[in-house]
């Protein structure tokens, strides 16, 4: 008579299932961060600091495009603790009301145009011709991509209000948004922090980049006039006028954002695993004697 199997393998099968589950359960001393990629060195220090006030937290971290962080969570119904974008309109229009119910601000920024001593013409670009450098043949620049990441659409931001800056007395600008939007194509990155790879292998000359990374990586960069770099919030009126289409969560669905000055911001999702957690971050994050002055002390 053959033996009965079924009792072992029930076992068995059980045991890998409890097995999973335990290797599936998160802790309660995880912390999972969704955050931008321009965030990526600041968030490492903000960890190591403060892991050093709460040991044994541990940190699971995903650097994206700040847009694709919150889809992340709309789109693919994935859980994070906290959210923290470049720009604060992505969680206002991306997940405010139904995935999350704040919007902290944490930290300001501009854009810039980097480069290395290695970049073509990188002696002769100044803050008056940089478009007149970064227009010519021979040089190549790059941009992150503006349904992807905030820095992509604020790009096209500071392009738009730079054709309108540099109008002449002839009542003309020297070049239209068109002229840069059509130009290098191909070096356009999912976010801003993969052009430095390009920058590094001399792939492009220059980026449209934020001047916190540009500081924190050791580059070379032209600051913009203000009334262009989204880096002053008494102009809030004029950057407004620029705006942008972004893909929204449907092939024909579309997300209309206009321009404003820099604004870091983070929420805490309905869906967080460890909220206590995450509240005890979110109040190191914005205390002026923690995060504010790690955050300071890299360019935000």
């Amino acid at each position: 008579m053959k033996k009965k199997t079924f009792p072992c393998v029930s076992l068995l099968t059980l045991l890998l299932l409890l097995a999973f589950l335990s290797c599936t359960q998160r802790s309660d001393r995880q912390l999972v961060i969704f955050h931008a990629g321009s965030l990526a060195m600041p968030m490492k220090a903000l960890s190591d600091s403060f892991t050093a006030m709460h040991p044994g937290t541990e940190f699971l971290m995903e650097a994206a495009g700040s847009i694709d962080c919150a889809r992340k969570i709309t789109e693919l119904g994935r859980s994070c603790d906290i959210m923290a974008s470049a720009d604060y309109t992505v969680i206002d229009q991306l997940l405010i009301p139904e995935y999350a119910s704040i919007n902290q601000p944490f930290a300001v920024n501009s854009i810039v145009i980097a480069y290395t001593d290695k970049s073509r013409k990188s002696d002769i670009i100044t803050s008056e011709n940089w478009y007149q450098i970064l227009l010519s043949p021979d040089v190549f620049y790059g941009r992150s991509d503006p349904h992807a990441d905030p820095c992509g659409y604020r790009t096209v931001f500071t392009l738009q209000l730079a054709e309108d800056h540099y109008i002449g007395a002839d009542n003309k600008s020297p070049f239209t948004l068109s002229d840069f939007t059509e130009k290098d194509r191909r070096f356009i990155r999912p976010k801003e922090v993969d052009l430095l790879a390009l920058l590094g292998s001399q792939a492009i000359d220059y980026m449209f980049i934020y001047k916190s990374v540009a500081l924190q990586h050791g580059l070379r960069f032209i600051e913009l006039p203000p009334e262009i770099n989204l880096g002053d919030s008494t102009l809030t009126d004029r950057y407004a006028r620029a705006q942008y289409k972004i893909r929204g969560s449907s092939p024909t669905d579309s997300v209309l954002v206009r321009g404003t000055p820099i604004t870091y911001s983070f929420t805490i999702p309905y869906n967080a695993e460890n909220p206590e957690l995450a509240k005890k971050f979110a109040d190191f994050l914005t205390d002026p004697d923690g995060g504010q002055k790690i955050l300071r002390s890299m360019g935000q």
